[in-house]
């Protein structure tokens, strides 16, 4: 069973204002069809059992599909792929989905004509072919959250409570949407299906609304159930102000908000330009930070160059505001 945590995050303004390293205001991308970006894939990953008896993740890095999977008919180039998976109740779930989720993708008839209704639909498959594995405890399950990537275009599927953090010129852009058992939305649909969230809990049972495996949970294959596997999908278009992406188990989100773990990551690229390094430096901060929960984190660079140092015009922002403040505001501006 994962577990809920309570009490705010400590908050390291160390971490939060990166030295003098601040944004200029109205930078814009230029328009779609006009930009010759197009992006380098190289990743990091940290893995820790943190303060949890066992280590239930599982997480996969691929920064060259072609190269992983051989020269397939009508594949896209330039492809990459990522994924991170919580596990609870025990390892089957978690492990299953990572080792056979992009195998239902590249085989879904879907592929590559769309690629939105290829992975939603294997998200449904791995976890009806995880109930049939008569060898794995079905009642185990895991949450996921991939990023598939060909040329420019990334697609972010989310079934869960991972997170997916943009990192646009220092600002966090969240790119999937926790999915609690108390958030509105979740209820209702929890509710409406014939279930119940007691203190935070599907069921009285499970801290996520959303999963694949836990079939003790479910009902028979296929019919609609207050525990869903369908991910929530988001489509984004890559610019030269992408400069890396961030994925994340609940252990790292708990105790950390979401620009803070960007304004960490970008300091530490402008540093080594390592993002190995960087997805280390999350998972410390976050076991400094008490977490409760084994943590998983997967960092993604955009570009062979570290980001770059800008600066903001004096006039244009309050001395008031510190960076981290600056980025949270533009953000919800820019959300709404």
């Amino acid at each position: 069973m994962k577990e809920t945590k309570a009490g705010k995050p400590p908050q390291h303004l160390s971490v939060i204002r990166h030295c003098d390293l601040v944004e200029r205001l109205g930078s814009t991308s230029p328009p779609q069809g006009q930009s010759g970006f197009l992006p380098v894939f190289r990743s990091g990953s940290c893995s820790e059992m943190g303060p949890k008896p066992f280590m239930e993740d599982e997480h996969i890095c691929i920064d060259n599909l072609v190269e992983h999977l051989g020269a397939l008919p009508d594949f896209p180039s330039l492809g990459a792929f990522y994924g991170v998976f919580d596990g609870h109740g025990g390892t089957d779930a978690a492990l299953f989905v990572r080792k056979n989720l992009l195998k239902f993708i590249i085989e879904d008839s879907h592929f590559p004509t769309s690629v939105e209704k290829a992975v939603k639909s294997a998200f449904m498959k791995v976890d009806h072919a995880f109930a049939d594995s008569c060898s794995l405890d079905r009642s185990s399950g895991t949450t996921a959250l991939t990023a598939l990537i060909f040329g420019r275009t990334m697609l972010i599927a989310n079934a869960g409570d991972c997170r997916a953090v943009l990192g646009k010129r220092g600002r966090a852009i969240e790119l999937s949407r926790d999915h609690k058992p108390n958030c509105n939305s979740e209820r209702l649909r929890i509710e409406r299906l014939g279930g119940m969230v007691y203190d935070g809990y599907l069921n009285g049972q499970l801290s996520v609304a959303r999963a694949l495996g836990d079939w003790h949970m479910k009902g028979s294959k296929g019919s609609a159930c207050p525990l869903s596997a369908e991910p929530e999908l988001q489509e984004t278009t890559l610019t030269e102000e992408d400069e890396f992406l961030i994925m994340g188990c609940d252990g790292i989100w708990d105790v950390m908000s979401s620009q803070c773990a960007v304004t960490m990551v970008r300091k530490e690229l402008m540093i080594h330009n390592d993002p190995e390094r960087c997805s280390r430096e999350l998972v410390r901060e976050a076991l400094k930070r008490n977490t409760c929960d084994n943590l998983t984190v997967v960092v993604v660079c955009f570009s062979t160059d570290p980001p770059p140092c800008i600066e903001i015009t004096k006039s244009r922002v309050r001395r008031s505001i510190s960076l981290g403040g600056l980025h949270l505001l533009k953000g919800a501006l820019d959300s709404n």
